[in-house]
């Protein structure tokens, strides 16, 4: 009886220590082990900056210390912005590296392609880069918080400020061929109603081809006056410069991810982009109008401290560190409780927070009812030389 006693003991001990050390995969005494993929190649590359601005980040919080003397150890694999490769390096991250949770893994595409397997193993996968509607809804994806505001917010307020500014005007959509530019197509459905059919001619493009242009040709015989490009840096440079080479000036609109400076308008021509519309959740920090900001003066000291001779222009690295410092925030309110479950209830309990590169009243939120980190978006307009703020904050709960 004794020894029975003794078996069913040492089975109950043993069971609690697997049950203990599954809830704290990817996290030692010393460190926590993070995953990401970037494509630090391939069609999407300069947004993979948002990467690096992510790992200079913590970089930084390493420097000083760390979270509660552990050390974050992310490790990132770079997908080439190809859903086989970010498969096959979401399951190296997870089975082989065991890292306790995926942040801030970018491209629309890789996601679509891992979601549902990362939500099957209950890693928390936390600020993914894209704003697909789809991933915002948790009782699908339980595990998955958003780190974009939402296309399908960002489509309708474009769409709201078009038919506003010219009423009567066609609308040409160049949108990316995949769930990223199909948000935004689906929001003018949305917003316009009966009138899509009449009001807009839409175009598809392959990340697959070189470029843009045919596409852009077509879109102005169309007629034409207002002109969105929904998709990625590189193509958005492409149709900037083209449309400007065949003489249309339409009402130019691109989406945030193609606003960076110097991703998209100084590949394309900085003359060329001139009177485009955008919405964004950051300040410039090249841009004169910013220098005594204090929030911009911490962030070029960072800049130079751990991105030394980096582009300052490109917004992706200004992106990467306000995940960073998503990051940081989560892991301070864990408070030492690094479990998987309480990783996920900390992404979903942020409120009120303020980073100093965030245009002036936008703050991060999360709670039940919402898993993205924005629903404000401020419009600007490209004058030559820097972005141009008008009109007030617009929010997803009004629009």
């Amino acid at each position: 009886m004794m020894r029975r006693m003794f078996v069913g003991v040492a089975m109950a001990v043993m069971l609690f220590g697997l049950q203990v050390r599954a809830e704290t995969v990817g996290v030692t005494d010393t460190e926590i082990k993070i995953g990401a993929t970037f494509p630090f190649s391939g069609p999407a590359s300069p947004l993979s900056n948002t990467g690096k601005g992510l790992i200079a980040y913590v970089n930084s919080i390493n420097d000083r210390g760390g979270i509660g003397g552990k050390k974050i150890n992310l490790i990132t694999y770079d997908d080439a912005y190809s859903p086989p490769k970010t498969v096959e390096q979401t399951r190296k991250l997870v089975e082989s590296d065991e890292v306790a949770f995926m942040f801030s893994p970018l491209g629309t595409p890789g996601i679509a392609a891992t979601i549902k397997y990362v939500n099957l193993k209950k890693v928390p996968h936390l600020f993914v880069v894209s704003g697909v509607n789809k991933f915002t809804n948790f009782k699908e994806f339980p595990m998955t918080t958003t780190g974009l505001p939402s296309y399908d917010t960002e489509g309708k307020i474009y769409a709201k400020y078009i038919t506003k500014t010219l009423p009567d005007a066609k609308i040409a959509l160049l949108y990316q061929n995949d769930d990223l530019g199909k948000d935004f197509l689906a929001a003018f459905k949305g917003y316009l109603k009966d009138s899509f059919d009449k009001k807009v001619v839409a175009s598809a493009y392959e990340l697959s081809e070189p470029t843009v242009d045919t596409h852009v040709v077509n879109l102005k015989a169309s007629g034409a006056g207002a002109f969105l490009v929904a998709g990625t840096p590189k193509f958005a440079a492409q149709a900037i410069k083209k449309a400007f080479d065949i003489g249309w000036k339409p009402l130019f609109l691109i989406n945030y991810v193609s606003s960076s400076v110097a991703s998209t308008i100084v590949p394309a021509g900085p003359e060329k982009a001139i009177g485009i519309v955008a919405a964004t959740i950051a300040k410039d920090p090249s841009d004169k109008k910013w220098e005594n900001d204090a929030g911009i003066q911490w962030y070029k000291s960072h800049f130079a401290q751990y991105l030394p001779g980096a582009d300052i222009g490109d917004a992706n690295y200004v992106y990467g560190t306000e995940q960073g410092q998503i990051l940081e925030q989560i892991l301070k309110q864990c408070a030492g409780d690094y479990s998987r479950e309480n990783i996920v209830k900390q992404a979903r309990n942020i409120r009120d927070l303020s980073l100093p590169t965030l245009m002036p009243g936008i703050t991060i939120n999360t709670g039940p009812q919402n898993s993205m980190a924005y629903t404000q978006l401020q419009l600007q307009r490209w004058s030559g030389t820097s972005w141009e703020q008008f009109g007030g904050l617009l929010d997803a709960t009004s629009e």
